[in-house]
């Protein structure tokens, strides 16, 4: 008996639609995509994508039982974040913000001051997120930075993670004060020293996302077409991530989109530099706002250098600016696909650089030193390349191999690791099908990275 499940990926660029049979026979159907309509109506972007796969799987009409979908149009999810100490509550609870797919435009530590509210009320965030305090100890920070959010009237939704010990009486305040803006109280995200308490929160970043969504610019209509769950993008993918980790132990999933480039990691460290590593997640994301391939193409161009791309090509600097002035989401020729793979290298490059830690030479009393610093990946055992230029552009892989070989003093893999391609391009579409149907989403991601 079929049951039909479509999921939606509405990015900053294209809208993908995959579809499945979620049966006793598992099965990914085909895909349709379109150009995202941001400017205009996502819908119309949706609408094109489920066309096109209706003519690739030769229908009139879809008949669909479920549609679920993700979203990192229009910025995707915006959030500001504002802890206690930097290094522990604002460290956690950024940790669990990008985990969730935030992109975070804002990080303050302490009494929020008046210039930060100004930034707050400038960037106008999606969800405020409020943590502050182990629990049980220092509570006045987080309560007073809530009532300040809570005197700009922005109707923006707040979640609180802070100190347990302040639940009641921010329940009780609210409740006296009839504020009519969103707050959801969750779990302590750092209840304790070198303790992040990651998921309550994840969890209610995803359904605060999946409850406001129409509240973003671009994405007034978007629930009108789906009768699921809705989350950010990035988050799908983690949840993705997390099942690979399930399935095959320490991973690393590197994503290069048209605007950001993600990295997402989940691994124990290894014992050599376990004791450097306390309070730090296993699970991990970071995100590049300034590295993608088509949104951010220029951007990357720029910090390569154009005559070092040229040189990279071949090709004279007016044959660069030819292939500039002609540059589209999909390149058309050899040569322009050589463009996109230099641009994809970069872009991996700096990520990893970024999101992976070092190991330091230090010299002491005793001599030198190596001290790590930074995020442990030592034990990684495998890598999983996804989004359009890592999937599309060939070998792909060798990038990943040259970076390893030439970064000697990163805290990366030393022994053999296995690369796989998303082939089917299905790990933000499989990450929000998980959470209902997860077994099916781990039999179709090892289909695609053909495990």
């Amino acid at each position: 008996m079929s049951h039909i499940v479509l999921v939606a990926e509405i990015g900053s660029t294209t809208t993908l639609v995959n579809a499945f049979n979620i049966n006793e026979k598992t099965m990914f159907l085909g895909s349709g995509v379109s150009n995202t309509t941001v400017d205009s109506d996502v819908n119309e972007g949706l609408d094109q994508a489920i066309k096109s796969l209706n003519q690739s799987l030769n229908q009139n009409k879809l008949e669909y039982d479920e549609m679920f979908a993700s979203s990192s149009a229009a910025g995707g999810l915006k959030m500001t974040v504002s802890g206690l100490v930097y290094e522990m509550t604002v460290r956690a609870a950024k940790e669990a913000a990008l985990n969730a797919g935030a992109n975070i435009h804002l990080i303050t530590a302490g009494d929020l001051t008046e210039d930060d509210i100004e930034q707050i009320k400038a960037i106008n965030p999606n969800i405020i997120l409020i943590s502050g305090g182990t629990d049980y100890g220092e509570k006045n920070v987080a309560f007073n930075n809530l009532k300040k959010i809570e005197n700009l009237n922005l109707n923006t939704p707040v979640i609180y993670a802070g100190n347990t010990d302040n639940h009641y009486r921010i329940k009780k305040h609210f409740h006296e004060s009839d504020q009519k803006s969103y707050l959801k109280i969750v779990e302590n995200v750092y209840p304790r020293v070198d303790f992040m308490n990651i998921h309550p929160l994840r969890k209610a970043i995803y359904e605060t996302f999946e409850s406001h969504i129409i509240k973003a610019k671009g994405m007034q209509n978007i629930k009108k077409l789906v009768n699921g769950s809705i989350m950010p993008t990035p988050g799908s993918v983690m949840e993705s991530t997390m099942l690979l980790y399930g399935l095959i132990g320490n991973v690393f999933v590197i994503d290069v989109g048209g605007a950001t480039t993600d990295v997402h990691s989940i691994t124990e460290p290894s014992e050599e530099y376990r004791a450097f590593s306390e309070g730090e997640a296993k699970e991990k994301r970071t995100v590049e706002g300034d590295l993608g391939v088509f949104v951010n193409h220029l951007n990357v161009i720029e910090k390569i250098g154009r005559k070092h791309l040229a040189k990279r090509l071949d090709i004279s600097l007016d044959e660069l600016q030819t292939l500039i002035d002609e540059y589209t989401y999909k390149p058309l020729t050899s040569l322009a696909r050589k463009l996109v793979y230099q641009l994809t290298k970069y872009c991996v490059f700096q990520a990893l650089d970024r999101h992976v830690g070092d190991l330091k030479t230090v010299y002491t009393t005793n001599g030198m030193k190596v001290i790590p610093e930074g995020r442990d990946l030592t034990q990684i055992q495998s890598v999983v390349l996804t989004g359009g230029a890592l999937i599309n552009l060939d070998e792909t892989e060798n990038i990943i191999r040259e970076y390893i070989k030439t970064r000697p003093k990163k805290m990366i893999p030393q022994h053999e690791i296995k690369i796989y391609k998303d082939h089917d391009y299905l790990m933000s579409s499989l990450g929000v099908l998980s959470l209902k149907y997860k077994q099916a989403s781990e039999t179709l991601l090892k289909k695609s990275l053909r495990i």
